[in-house]
């Protein structure tokens, strides 16, 4: 509506906007409007085709004296009337409306009707016909000639606009003149026309195309071009944009990210994460252009584009140009459907070099795709595209079947995979019509554009596949165009099919349901809950802080949230077509009350310091806490390698120069009578600290491989340089005794020779015996660390060697059962996890024939079984898990690659440093307080660990529900069940003993008096039978003799009874099962 008018009585005046103004001052303020000449000529128009408005004195009996000039007056002027009508009409409404007062009489009598209308009726037909001056046109697209809705006309000097209808209509009501007019649009490059001449009578027609908003220049990219091209962007917008690497190509290029959100450098709470993946195949070029495309689109239309704006500051837009940079560089322009450049340099596809549920891969692992596989394990992606070439259409999973044919291989989220599909190829009228490349491939059609990955052909090893199966993460592959790399002039009609469907595909990742699931108790978010939908078999789980997206179709869905240690929650909810429905779950604690409160009994007590402990070991669990960490403590570094004299003198330096949390200690000498050294880190060092965990590093027993201990100096330095800088290095070091070992084998390590990835030189010690089948006290170096492991204080060891990239967990010695295996295979997991390479299970070791282990993790005896390791040791012995850290293939790499095995292990070592502090912890006492030294902590009815000064104890343990069982002489059995969560401090708990009041399993009293009665029976039994025989023969005498020795080994038997109840509960209920007898026999002389 261009104009109208709005009848009133009670006067005779045309009033015209604005009603009221800012002040809202009574009377006699004239409130003027942009527009405020053309609407006083609306209103002349009207007044003076009135006979009495025109007036200006409506001469009405309650207002004599009442006048307008020309029968007109601005509404505010009159008096102030807000809310009214005419006013949001022109505000809001593209209209121009003025109000009409006609007659004194608001209700006349029916007689003065006819009057009325004589009066009023050349004013009504005059104002109509002005709704033709101005001027009017259409806005339409120009690539399609579309209709553009929403358009603003913009007229120069006057601060009003208007937009277009639904079918790019507008119409602009103007005075007669000269005007410059502008027609602006989101997503469109604004035209103007200069000079519009405005006639009387008569609209003038002025039309608009509008071109859509695009790159300004269409080139191919090369490596350097590429990256200045992002390092502008990033530096031109700064606020929007974040650059980074996921890592580099065997060429040693940049693997570059560009995130594109309105916080782009953090994961924020309740938005999702998206991402873009092109030029995967080297040769297959055009995603990469239209990534470049993109970044540059959205960087120049946020703020201005609606669109792009909405997905700019609700997502977090991550764009990988080049997945396989190396590759790009070979191919060449032109090429339609070949292979150069396709693979990356080592000639390896990277979509045949993922897992795969079905095949077993067996090329090596490449450098690009364990950079990736890192990238997206470290970020909670929601959907994702993988952008291809040489057809024309959207693939979606799986990828392969388990037969390895071409058919329908179908995934649980089938209908999403297909309803993502469609919004991509439905923007692209091309790819939807699903003849993709009639001249390349006359017989391929994909129906609607989109095409299951196996019924089109079998693809092992693929990313989207991957993706979906350990990750959150939706991905497809999309293929852009037919020919692979494509002549430069023809980049722009990509970017014209593809744009629509490049934003629209972003739009789906805010489909399903989304929100957060958090503890009923304080409100905290948990990580890691799974959320799981009835009916579909593949579950995603939380992020950091609790948020997770799960794309859904419309439907109503049963919906569980479940995470370890808590109670689950389901609840239903129904997805619309459009947008993303929020789902909450408060979950409480399996071990709580109604209230979600903990049960009753006796609780630590905790200070402000230790709950700020708490949660710094949550922040370094999560998110990028111990990233963070690992960049905030870089130290300067040239690696080499130090002999056992460079190695002394280095932990003496350190005891010199750091000496209030150093402590040096000899724990023996080697054959050939080398020191063999312990370092303690710690703030308190020469003092024992029960209560705190104590962990164990150690290196070097075998001096073939003295990576380890090269590390572990380095890791020493690191704590102790950055203690007192940096607080988190601080605090741990501060709450946790650490305890370093470089070298147990110093004899050997001087034996050894560099460069050499599988020699035995140096790898035993100086009798030629190999010091990890030797822990039965034969060689001194073992000696030495026997008795530092039956110190039996420490809560965790970590062992490093080399010649494999793997963690492997106790036991080394050929059983059939592991007690505790959850635990400790779960353990070596957190140091592989954090290991770029390791937790990828592709070892690369070409000399061990080992190249596929599942996380990096595997049960040592599968490795290579033998007797006699320190691992086995220190678990039967000194009741302390060990994990042995396999740091690289080649047992002794030249020097310059310390800087990046470092740089490896950094990370996973520091992870130890937080994990020790996980699991459960106490202190056991009586009921008067005092602590129970060597109490038996039984842990899930097995593994065994001991209380020590103080009372104290601490056991790791893997993620879940367990059984603590408290076993002392004397004092009842204390049972509890705790849960264990993998990123929050260890449990703490209070083992309270009440005397042991059973004997026999009877009450104490009841045996008590049962024994004194029995007594008394027997004496005056005895006395009776004396009294009566007392004249017998000496026969008789002896044979009562022998009735007081029966009765006499009785009770020794009775005494003897009691006491092997105890024994046997400490021998038998505890035993661990794969003990051998000469250990057990060990364990009962301690």
């Amino acid at each position: 509506v261009s104009q109208r008018r709005n009848l009133h009585g009670g006067t005779v005046v045309a009033s015209y906007p604005f009603d009221d103004s800012a002040s809202h001052q009574q009377e006699g303020h004239y409130s003027q409007s942009e527009d405020d000449s053309l609407f006083r000529y609306l209103a002349l128009v009207y007044s003076s085709n009135h006979p009495v408005m025109k007036t200006g004195q409506p001469n009405c009996p309650e207002a004599m004296e009442e006048n307008f000039k020309d029968g007109i007056t601005n509404g505010a002027k009159w008096y102030d009337v807000p809310g009214g009508m005419q006013d949001y009409n022109y505000l809001y409404g593209n209209c121009l409306e003025i109000t009409m007062e006609l007659s004194c009489c608001k209700y006349p009598p029916t007689a003065q009707l006819h009057n009325e209308w004589d009066l009023n009726r050349e004013s009504l037909v005059a104002y109509i016909e002005k709704v033709h001056i101005g001027v009017r046109g259409y806005v339409k697209e120009a690539l399609n000639g579309a209709a553009l809705t929403n358009v603003s006309i913009v007229v120069t000097g006057i601060r009003h606009n208007l937009t277009t209808g639904k079918y790019g209509d507008y119409y602009r009501l103007l005075l007669p003149g000269t005007y410059d007019i502008t027609a602006v649009a989101t997503g469109y490059t604004s035209m103007t026309v200069y000079s519009v001449q405005v006639l009387e009578g008569k609209a003038t027609e002025c039309n608009f195309t509008l071109a859509p908003t695009r790159p300004q220049v269409f080139r191919h990219h090369n490596y350097a071009d590429m990256e200045l091209f992002l390092r502008k962007y990033s530096s031109e917008f700064p606020s929007i944009v974040h650059l980074y690497s996921v890592g580099r190509s065997v060429e040693q290029r940049e693997l570059y990210v560009m995130v594109i959100s309105d916080n782009p450098t953090v994961h924020e709470h309740g938005e999702p994460e998206f991402k873009y993946v092109a030029n995967m195949h080297g040769n297959e070029v055009v995603g990469r252009e239209l990534m470049l495309n993109l970044i540059e689109y959205l960087c120049r239309n946020y703020g201005t584009d609606l669109e792009v704006t909405k997905l700019v500051n609700n997502t977090r837009i991550h764009i990988m140009p080049s997945m396989n940079p190396d590759g790009y560089e070979a191919s060449n322009e032109g090429d339609v459907k070949g292979t150069k450049g396709r693979n990356n340099s080592n000639n390896f596809d990277l979509n045949r070099n993922f897992p795969d549920q079905f095949a077993t891969i067996t090329e090596p692992r490449q450098p690009e795709t364990v950079a990736v596989m890192n990238w997206l394990k470290g970020n909670p992606f929601v959907l994702s595209a993988n952008l291809h070439g040489g057809s024309l259409v959207v693939n979606y999973p799986y990828d392969d079947d388990k037969k390895g044919l071409s058919q329908y291989s179908q995934s649980p989220d089938d209908k999403v995979f297909q309803q993502v599909s469609r919004a991509y190829s439905q923007e692209n009228p091309l790819m939807h019509n699903g003849h993709p490349c009639e001249e390349l491939y006359p017989d391929e059609y994909f129906e609607e554009g989109i095409t299951n990955g196996a019924q089109w052909y079998n693809v092992p090893g693929g990313m989207q596949d991957w993706n979906y199966l350990n990750t959150n993460c939706f991905e497809v592959t999309i293929e852009l165009g037919c020919v692979k790399y494509p002549l430069a002039r023809d980049l722009p009609q990509y970017w014209e099919q593809n744009r629509r469907s490049l934003l629209q595909f972003i739009h789906q990742v805010h489909h399903g349901i989304k929100g957060t699931v958090s503890d009923s108790r304080d409100g905290t978010g948990i990580p890691n809950a799974t959320i799981s939908v009835e009916g579909i078999d593949h579950n995603v789980t939380t992020a950091h802080t609790g948020d997770y997206w799960r794309l859904l179709v419309p439907g109503t869905y049963s919906i569980t949230a479940s995470a370890h240690g808590y109670k689950s929650v389901r609840t239903y909810a129904t997805v619309q077509k459009d947008g993303v429905e929020v789902v909450d779950f408060r979950l409480t604690r399996v071990h709580s009350d109604s209230n979600g409160q903990p049960i009753e009994g006796p609780q630590p007590t905790k200070n402000p310091s230790e709950k700020e402990f708490e949660s710094l070991i949550k922040d370094l669990s999560l998110g990028q806490g111990l990233e963070k960490l690992v960049r905030d403590t870089a130290t300067e570094k040239i690696f080499r390698y130090q002999r056992y004299k460079e190695l002394s003198a280095f932990l003496r330096g350190l005891t010199l120069n750091f000496p209030q949390i150093t402590s040096l200690h000899s724990l023996g000498q080697s054959v050939e009578f080398r020191t063999i050294l312990a370092l303690e880190i710690s703030n308190k060092p020469e003092e024992a600290e029960p209560s705190e965990p104590k962990i164990r590093f150690v290196a070097g027993i075998h001096g073939n491989a003295p990576v380890g201990t090269e590390l572990l100096l380095e890791f020493a330095a690191c704590l102790c340089i950055n203690y007192g800088k940096n607080p988190v290095i601080t605090r741990l070091v501060n709450e946790t005794r650490i305890v370093i070992v470089p070298s147990i084998n110093p004899d050997g390590r001087e034996q050894s020779v560099e460069k050499q990835c599988t020699s035995t030189q140096g790898l035993a010690n100086a009798h030629g015996k190999d010091l990890d089948t030797d822990f039965f006290e034969s060689q001194p170096e073992t000696r030495a660390m026997m008795d530092l492991i039956l110190d039996k204080s420490y809560t965790l060891s970590v062992a490093l060697d080399g010649g494999a990239l793997v963690a492997t967990y106790p036991y080394d010695k050929p059983v059939q059962s592991v007690e505790n295996e959850g635990t400790l295979k779960y353990l070596a997991s957190v140091y592989a996890n954090n290991h770029p390479k390791m937790h990828l299970g592709e070892t690369g070791c070409s000399n061990n024939g080992q190249s596929n282990i599942p996380d990096g993790v595997m049960r040592a005896a599968e490795r290579l079984s033998h007797m006699g390791s320190m691992k086995d040791f220190s678990m039967d012995f000194g009741h302390c898990p060990e994990i042995t850290v396999y740091t690289g293939c080649c047992l002794y790499p030249p020097a310059e690659q310390l800087a990046t095995l470092w740089a490896e292990n950094k990370k996973p070592l520091l992870s130890m440093l937080v994990e020790v502090h996980k699991g459960v912890r106490g202190v056991v006492r009586d009921k008067s307080g005092k602590p129970i030294v060597g109490a038996i902590i039984v842990l899930n009815g097995g593994v065994r660990v001991f209380t020590v000064e103080g009372g104290y104890f601490h056991a790791l343990l893997a993620p879940g529900n367990h059984n603590i069982e408290a076993v002392a002489d004397g004092y009842q059995q204390q049972r509890q069940e705790v849960v264990v969560s993998s990123y929050e401090a260890a449990i703490s708990l209070i083992i309270e003993f009440d005397m042991d009041n059973s004997i026999f399993g009877l009450p104490r009293e009841f045996v008590v008096a049962s024994a004194a009665a029995s007594m008394t029976a027997l004496v005056v039994t005895a006395c009776i039978i004396w009294c009566v025989c007392a004249a017998k023969s000496n026969r008789q005498k002896d044979g009562f003799h022998r009735l007081r020795q029966h009765r006499d080994d009785y009770e020794d038997e009775i005494r003897l009874t009691s006491m092997g109840s105890k024994k046997s509960l400490l021998a038998h209920e505890f035993q661990d099962e794969s003990e051998s007898d000469e250990e057990t026999l060990y364990a009962n002389k301690i």
